[in-house]
């Protein structure tokens, strides 16, 4: 399992590694505050626990998905049920956070189109 934290604009090389757990997408974490992600792995929860052992503090990271081919990204994962940030269910439901977690993902996985 690879898991890579992405701070600038990633490889292809660093995509086709986080690619190769689950093929078809990447399971991510980001943290909001630091304008980081990692990815890879099997579960959003080893995203995140690379992200604590990186110096993030656990109430700004958040689980997504980010499905490479059709660059569509997803908001829902079980480490998003936080009743004490007022996000109940898997998926983020603050539009806002949403914005800011996609914002973050495209701006470190899309690869410029050539």
């Amino acid at each position: 399992m690879k898991i890579h934290i992405i701070r600038n604009r990633s490889t292809p090389e660093q995509i086709r590694e986080m690619l190769e757990e689950l093929e078809t997408y990447i399971k991510l974490a980001v943290d909001v505050e630091r304008n980081i992600l990692a990815g890879g792995g099997e579960y959003h929860a080893d995203c995140e626990e690379v992200l604590l052992e990186d110096v993030s503090r656990q109430e700004d990271i958040w689980g997504a998905d980010w499905y490479s081919d059709s660059k569509k990204v997803e908001f829902g994962a079980l480490i998003n049920i936080r009743p004490h940030q007022d996000n109940r269910g898997m998926e983020i439901e603050d539009p806002e956070l949403r914005t800011k977690i996609e914002t973050i993902i495209r701006r470190l996985l899309e690869v410029e189109s050539t």
